[in-house]
C-alpha cells in the first residue's frame, strides 16, 4: 500500500459549522503521526471519522487505499485507545486484552496465548490474572494498548490517552508508547493538545486551528520553520514582534518595527511593503550591549528558575512581553528586576511571516 492513512479533502459539518474543512493528509506505514492543536480545533473529529464513528460532509478517507465510505467501526482496520480507556473492571487483565479476539469467536486457549504475548510486549509478564484495580495508572494505559494490539489493526488510533496523568507518568509513558509502536510496526494516529507530547513522539505532526490544516511536518521542522502565524505561536514559546518589510534580500526580511529595523528569515507571505510579524524562540535571544544595533529593548519583570535555563521576563516600552531562556550557568550575571536590557538575536535564528487566510 501507498499510504496508510489518506484524507481527501475531508469536511465535517454540523449544521452551519465546519468542525473540519478541507483536510488532505497521508499518513506513511508504521508512522506514528500526530494531529495537534487546541480543543475544539476538529482533531478528534478528524479521529472520529478515520475510526468510522462518523461519516465526513465531504471528502473521502482511506485506508491501505481502500475508500472507506459506507463501513462502520468494526469493518475497519483500525483499533481505538479512547482517553478514558475503557477497561472492564470485572474482567482479569488478560481478558480484557483478549476481549476483542473473543468477539470474534477466538477459541479461549488461543486469546489466552495471545494476551500472554502482548503482556510481554507491554513489560507485564504474568499480570494476567490480576484485576484492573490492582493496576497503576501506567499500567492501565499499557492493557489498553495492548487490548487494541489483540486484534492487529492496520491503523491503531490514540484520542489523548495521557491526558488523564501525572507529569512524570505521562513523561514515562511517552517513552513506552513510542517503543511499543516501534516494535510492533503499527501505525499510530495519535491526537492530542499538548505540543511537548507531539514534538517528543512523533515523525510528523499535522497541526490543526479550527478546522483548518495549518501545517503538516516533522517535530523539528514545525518548531524552527513554522509556515503560519498560529504554528509559530502554538508550537513552543515564542516572542511575536510586529512590523512592516522595508526589502528582502537572500532570504532575508527586514522589518521596520516599533523597535527598530529588525531582520530575520522571510517566510510565507513576506514581501517589501507588507505588514509581517518577526518571530524570535527565547533561547534565541542573548542579552546585548547598551549600545548595540538591532537590538530589542526591554525592562525586566522577574527571573523564573527553571533548573538547565532561568526564563527572563521582560516587558518593551510598548508594553509588549519579552522572553529570553538563559542557560543557568550565566544566571549569576543576569539582569535584575527593574533593570534595563537590550536582547540581540542572529537574523537566521529568527522567521518573518506574513498574515495567513483568516488571520490579522
Amino acid at each position: 500500500m501507498s499510504h496508510s492513512v489518506a484524507l481527501e479533502r475531508i469536511t465535517m459539518s454540523f449544521g452551519a459549522t465546519k468542525a473540519v474543512d478541507d483536510v488532505s493528509f497521508t499518513v506513511e506505514p508504521g508512522e506514528f503521526f500526530s494531529i495537534l492543536g487546541p480543543s475544539g480545533c476538529g482533531k478528534t473529529t478528524i479521529l472520529r471519522m478515520v475510526a468510522g464513528f462518523l461519516a465526513p460532509s465531504a471528502g473521502r478517507v482511506l485506508i491501505g487505499d481502500r475508500d472507506m465510505a459506507g463501513l462502520g467501526p468494526n469493518q475497519r482496520p483500525t483499533a481505538m485507545i479512547f482517553q478514558s480507556l475503557a477497561l472492564f473492571p470485572l474482567m482479569p487483565v488478560w481478558e480484557n486484552i483478549a476481549f476483542g479476539l473473543e468477539a470474534r469467536g477466538v477459541p479461549r486457549a488461543k486469546r489466552r496465548r495471545r494476551a500472554d504475548e502482548l503482556l510481554e510486549l507491554i513489560a507485564l509478564p504474568g499480570y494476567g490474572d490480576r484485576k484492573i484495580a490492582e493496576l497503576s495508572g501506567g499500567q492501565k494505559q499499557r492493557v489498553a494498548i495492548a487490548r487494541a494490539l489483540a486484534v492487529e489493526p492496520e491503523v491503531l488510533l490514540l484520542d489523548e490517552p495521557l491526558s488523564a496523568l501525572d507529569l512524570k507518568l505521562r513523561q514515562h509513558m511517552r517513552a513506552e508508547l513510542r517503543a511499543i509502536q516501534k516494535r510492533t510496526g503499527v501505525t499510530f494516529l495519535y491526537i492530542t493538545h499538548d505540543q511537548s507530547e507531539a514534538l517528543a513522539m512523533s515523525d510528523r505532526v499535522a497541526v490543526m486551528s479550527a478546522g483548518v490544516l495549518q501545517q503538516v511536518a516533522a517535530p523539528r521542522t514545525l518548531y524552527e520553520d513554522p509556515e503560519t502565524p498560529f504554528v509559530a505561536r502554538f508550537v513552543g514559546e515564542t516572542n511575536a514582534i510586529p512590523g512592516t518589510v522595508a526589502h528582502v534580500a537572500d532570504g532575508i526580511a527586514a522589518l521596520d518595527t516599533a523597535h527598530g529595523r529588525l531582520s530575520a528569515r522571510a517566510g510565507r507571505g513576506v514581501a517589501a511593503g507588507r505588514a509581517a510579524t518577526l518571530y524570535v524562540r527565547p533561547e534565541a535571544l542573548g542579552i546585548a550591549a547598551a549600545d548595540a544595533p538591532s537590538a530589542l529593548g526591554a525592562r525586566v519583570e522577574r527571573l523564573d528558575f527553571e533548573g538547565a535555563f532561568g526564563l527572563l521576563h521582560a516587558v518593551t516600552a510598548d508594553g509588549a512581553a519579552v522572553l529570553a531562556a538563559l542557560p543557568s550557568t550565566t544566571l549569576g550575571a543576569a539582569p535584575a528586576a527593574g533593570e534595563a536590557v537590550r536582547f540581540a538575536f542572529a537574523p537566521r535564528d529568527a522567521i518573518a511571516l506574513g498574515a495567513a487566510q483568516g488571520e490579522a
